[in-house]
């Protein structure tokens, strides 16, 4: 089999990433410049939510296929003293992808935990700016970090479609590498959304955050 098409794969990728680069400044736009990109920045913050919707289904079907391993990890062990090492992967291989493709459906819903304890004392149009430091000085620098540190690993992986070191395991080691990726995807595309929230709530073309999206944040004191 001719591997070299995973690294043209892989560079097509790369540059159709770079090539979105530009859509990172939309919510600056949004803010500088009021009305001028609303409707693009909406309509792009909705088709963002949306696939953060369909990789929440993913970790849902993740998450059952996890029990249903665990279940017969648990019988097969101490009900007939078996051990299989590709039921064992499917375990780790399903709370990989529910925890790196729920993780942006969560930063949508407001799920995430936070530990800022001044956020909510800043009031609405603090928050907001808040959101938009948050994102771009720490979620957007950390996710292209992990793209950068994964790249190489993954690309060996692709090149020899790894598999399992157990004899018995998954020959699909090199899909697991791949959530590490994807998980960073989703999760800058939802900080995007997010960014671009926050920046139209700020010029007024959104309306502020409910009580109830609030209480979810842990914001639901604020001043």
């Amino acid at each position: 089999m001719d591997t070299s098409i995973f690294l043209y794969i892989g560079t097509g990728l790369k540059w159709l990433g770079i090539a979105s680069l530009p859509l990172f400044l939309v919510p600056l736009i949004a803010l500088s410049v009021p009305k001028l990109i609303d409707g693009f920045a909406l309509k792009l913050s909705q088709l963002i939510d949306r696939v953060s919707g369909f990789a929440l289904g993913g970790a849902v079907i993740s998450s059952l296929v996890l029990v249903f391993a665990m279940l017969a990890v648990v019988i097969l062990r101490y009900t007939f003293a078996l051990s299989f090492s590709w039921l064992n992967e499917i375990t780790t291989y399903a709370f990989a992808a529910m925890f790196m493709l729920g993780t942006a459906a969560a930063l949508r819903d407001g799920a995430h935990v936070r530990v800022d304890i001044l956020r909510p004392r800043f009031g609405e149009t603090g928050r907001d700016w808040v959101e938009l430091a948050g994102i771009y000085l720490f979620l957007f620098p950390i996710c292209v970090r992990i793209l950068m540190t994964s790249e190489a690993g993954l690309t060996r992986a692709w090149t020899l479609l790894e598999g399992s070191r157990e004899s018995d395991g998954l020959p699909i080691f090199f899909l697991f590498k791949t959530l590490v990726p994807v998980f960073a995807v989703l999760l800058m595309a939802q900080g995007l959304s997010e960014a671009i929230k926050a920046a139209l709530r700020l010029t007024g073309a959104l309306p502020p955050e409910t009580p109830e999206q609030l209480a979810a944040e842990g914001g639901g004191h604020g001043a």
